[in-house]
């Protein structure tokens, strides 16, 4: 888990919404949905996973979430991304199927029906529903309540649901079209809204079945209110009407401003767009700025509405961009532009959030390590490694942190010149004697802190350089690791003594990641040498092989391994004598002879 990921779990919303994990090149690969954004996400990279979980958690680089007012937003959301990204571990949804509908028909005779696909054919459509069961259960209280037709196709004559005074029997009854309108406004008026009158008489029936010992009443009573309240939970993630929308809303804190726009399509939230940036103006200003910059520069199409807050100059936005703006002022339109503004203030809490985590382990804990040490505030901090196997190819390796975040323009590599053998305190004698030379010749800044990595051998050889050779009076720290080669104490002092740092502190963290980063960069140095000297030695020992031939024969191939690959005939094209590049082929081929005991 990367350190990006390990910030932004600490300041994850305790809401429901929608998480959107992404892969290094930035592509969505999962889409879930939560009840507590912080609980969910967080899980996944904490515990025990099976093996599918595991090879998703492995590719994750970072991720992104938009928060919903409710579980059943997120739940619509979640499918509407599912279709809209196709991310490849989304097992569910990812077909064609869609949450159900309650529709009133538009027919002469209406009837009310279930449906998963919504069309422009006049007919009244309610929903999307997550709970498919309480759809259909709340459409059995509908029959009962409004005896709209149920047939399909109208029979000859009345059947059994006129008798049971669920159907006015338009098959042999004159039905008129007032009548019809009637029990539609009903039906609309309880699905938008209406229900509570309703679900309140359920609640007295449910109270006198129990009063009554009538328990099995009671209950069935009490299941159609909660299939009522389940159906009836408002959610804004799907519009009904179908319309292309971008909503807009922004939130400023601190000389920043967000702004987060919504896509709805055919009525769906599918995606939303998020920017970040200081601002200078005055806040409305730069938001129409914004709203003008994101259709004229980013080259964005225009929907067939725009939706933005209150006190938006509409006129000024219509007179640059090419379509209609509105300020909602209720219903679904304006829950969503409040959502909108709602996100766009917690990703603006976040980005605070993350730059108050990030300054306490940079800034304050460099403060608190020049504290721990009794120096002032080590700004600048140098820090040495020693590489080598057995002495052959010793190399070392400095890095710079500023401020308590490395600085890779100022990191140096060393090949160590005068030492013979495996001698790390003669190797940290050379390093810091040529580093520090070179800064007081040159005039570059000077640490206000020296790591080297190791214990009082390697700090009493480094101190003895700057002290008695350079005449410098830098504070010196060693750092030593324990049997697992992890961070273990801080040496200080003369004679270097334990500093004792508590090891849940920023301050034990930065000394670690320092250690960390040092040894990389050594161990990846000494690594690169290595792999080099033993490219050179292998083409070198053949005959008609110089320095300019081994460059171009590397240049073509690649590697050795590809040269070895090749035919004589490849590594003539190059210009290079049969004769040799038969030798090359015969030379890089030839199986090693066991070795002599």
């Amino acid at each position: 888990m990367n350190n990006n990921i390990k910030e932004k779990l600490a300041v994850l919303p305790d809401q429901p919404g929608c998480y959107l994990m992404k892969d290094k090149q930035n592509t969505i690969i999962y889409v879930g949905k939560a009840k507590v954004l912080k609980n969910r996400v967080r899980s996944y990279f904490t515990g025990a996973h099976d093996g599918k979980t595991q090879r998703l958690v492995r590719e994750i680089v970072d991720f992104e979430y938009i928060v919903t007012t409710s579980e059943i937003e997120a739940l619509i959301l979640e499918m509407n991304l599912i279709k809209k990204h196709d991310p490849k571990y989304n097992v569910m949804l990812k077909d064609d199927k869609t949450y159900p509908y309650l529709k009133v028909t538009a027919e002469r005779h209406p009837k009310l029906i279930v449906t998963r696909k919504v069309k422009k054919d006049k007919g009244k459509y309610f929903g999307p529903y997550p709970n498919v069961i309480a759809a259909r259960e709340t459409k059995k209280l509908l029959d009962r309540l409004y005896p709209l037709r149920k047939c399909n196709t109208m029979p000859d004559r009345v059947c059994l649901y006129y008798h049971m005074h669920q159907c006015l029997g338009p098959c042999e009854f004159p039905v008129s079209k007032e009548t019809n309108q009637e029990i539609v406004q009903s039906i609309t008026s309880f699905l938008g809204g209406g229900h509570k009158e309703i679900k309140n008489d359920l609640k007295r029936k449910m109270q006198d079945a129990s009063e009554k010992l009538d328990f099995e009443r009671a209950k069935e009573y009490r299941d159609q209110i909660e299939h009522i309240e389940s159906v009836m939970e408002q959610q804004k993630m799907t519009m009904n009407d179908q319309v292309d929308r971008d909503i807009f809303g922004y939130s400023v804190n601190k000389g920043w401003m967000c702004v987060q726009v919504f896509f709805v399509r055919q009525g769906k939230l599918i995606e939303r767009d998020i920017a970040l940036f200081p601002f200078f103006d005055d806040p409305e200003e730069t938001f129409l700025s914004y709203i003008g910059r994101f259709y004229l520069h980013q080259n964005h199409p225009y929907p067939k509405e725009i939706l933005v807050p209150v006190a938006t100059n509409t006129e000024v936005l219509e007179g640059v961009v090419e379509t209609k703006v509105a300020i909602p002022m209720r219903g679904r339109k304006k829950e969503l532009v409040n959502l909108a503004m709602k996100n766009a203030e917690i990703a603006l809490e976040e980005k605070f959030a993350l730059i108050e985590r990030d300054e306490e382990r940079t800034i304050k804990a460099v403060e608190k390590l020049g504290e721990e040490l009794n120096i002032e505030t080590p700004h600048r901090i140098e820090a040495f490694d020693n590489s080598n196997i057995q002495g052959t190819d010793p190399v070392s390796a400095m890095v710079t942190f500023i401020d308590g975040k490395p600085n890779k323009k100022e990191y140096r590599k060393y090949k160590v010149k005068n030492v013979k053998g495996p001698d790390d305190y003669e190797t940290m004698r050379e390093v810091v004697r040529r580093r520090y030379s070179r800064v007081l010749k040159e005039e570059l800044p000077l640490p206000d802190l020296i790591v080297v990595d190791g214990g009082k051998g390697q700090m009493t050889a480094a101190m003895d350089v700057l002290d008695n050779e350079l005449g410098l009076d830098i504070p010196l720290c060693g750092l030593a690791k324990d049997d697992k080669h992890k961070t273990s104490e801080l040496l200080y002092g003369d004679p270097p003594a334990f500093v004792s740092l508590d090891r849940n502190s920023q301050e034990f963290y930065l000394v670690q990641r320092i250690q960390d980063e040092v040894h990389r960069f050594a161990i990846s140095f000494h690594r690169q040498l290595r792999g080099k000297g033993a490219i050179q030695s292998e083409l070198d020992q053949i005959p008609g092989v110089g320095q300019k031939r081994r460059r171009l024969l590397l240049r073509h191939f690649k590697s050795v391994k590809e040269i070895k690959e090749a035919s004589p005939e490849d590594i003539t094209k190059l210009g290079v004598p049969l004769p040799t590049a038969q030798n090359i082929i015969e030379t890089l081929n030839k199986e090693e002879e066991p070795a002599e005991e």
